[in-house]
C-alpha cells in the first residue's frame, strides 16, 4: 500500500518527491535507462544458460543439451544455437559424448549471477514475498539490477528493513 501511495501521490507533496519531477528528463538522460535495459536484456539469456550449466555441474550432473532444453523449456535446436554462441564467447567448452563445461570466464560469470540472484531473492523474502514468487522474480530481476541497487538491498537487510526505511524517508523527505 505504501508503494501505491508513493506512485500516485499528488505533485509537490513529500511522497511525490521520491518519483522526481513530472517533466521528462533531457534526451540523453532519458535514453540512459533504455540503453542499460537493452544491454541487460541481451546478457540475460547468456547468463541464464551459464548459471544453469553451473548449477547442473555443481550438483554432480552432466550439463547435456537435452537437460538444458528440458530445464529452460525450450527446444534442443535452440540450446544448440546458444551453446555455439557461448563457445564462441569463450564461456563454455564442449566435449564429445560428455556434455558442456564452463571455462574460467564462464565460471566467473555464473558465480556473479548466482551472487546477484541470492541478494535479490533474500531481499524479496525480507519484504515478505512468498518463497516461490521470490525465486521466480529473482530469476528475472537478477539481470537488471545495478550494483548500486544490490548494495542498497544488502544494506537494507543488514540494517533491518525498518531502520532502512526510516533512513530512506529522511533522505528522500517522505
Amino acid at each position: 500500500m505504501e508503494v501505491f501511495r508513493l506512485m500516485t501521490a499528488a505533485p509537490n507533496t513529500p511522497a511525490a518527491r521520491i518519483n522526481g519531477p513530472d517533466s521528462l528528463p533531457d534526451a540523453e538522460t532519458h535514453s540512459e535507462g533504455f540503453r542499460a535495459n537493452r544491454a541487460a536484456r541481451q546478457n540475460a539469456l547468456v547468463e541464464d544458460y551459464v548459471e544453469l550449466i553451473a548449477d547442473l555441474l555443481d550438483e554432480d550432473q552432466e550439463a547435456r543439451q537435452v537437460d538444458l532444453a528440458e530445464r529452460l523449456g525450450v527446444a534442443q535446436p535452440t540450446v544448440a544455437k546458444m551453446l555455439s554462441r557461448l563457445a564462441d564467447e569463450g564461456l563454455v567448452a564442449r566435449k564429445p559424448y560428455r556434455g558442456v563445461f564452463l571455462t574460467q570466464a564462464g565460471r566467473e560469470m555464473a558465480d556473479a549471477v548466482r551472487a546477484r540472484h541470492r541478494i535479490v531473492e533474500a531481499f524479496l523474502l525480507a519484504l515478505g514475498i512468498s518463497p516461490e514468487c521470490a525465486r521466480i522474480d529473482a530469476e528475472g530481476l537478477e539481470h537488471y539490477v545495478s550494483a548500486e541497487t544490490l548494495t542498497a538491498f544488502q544494506v537494507a537487510m543488514t540494517a533491518g528493513l525498518e531502520q532502512f526505511m526510516v533512513k530512506a524517508k529522511r533522505t528522500h523527505r517522505l
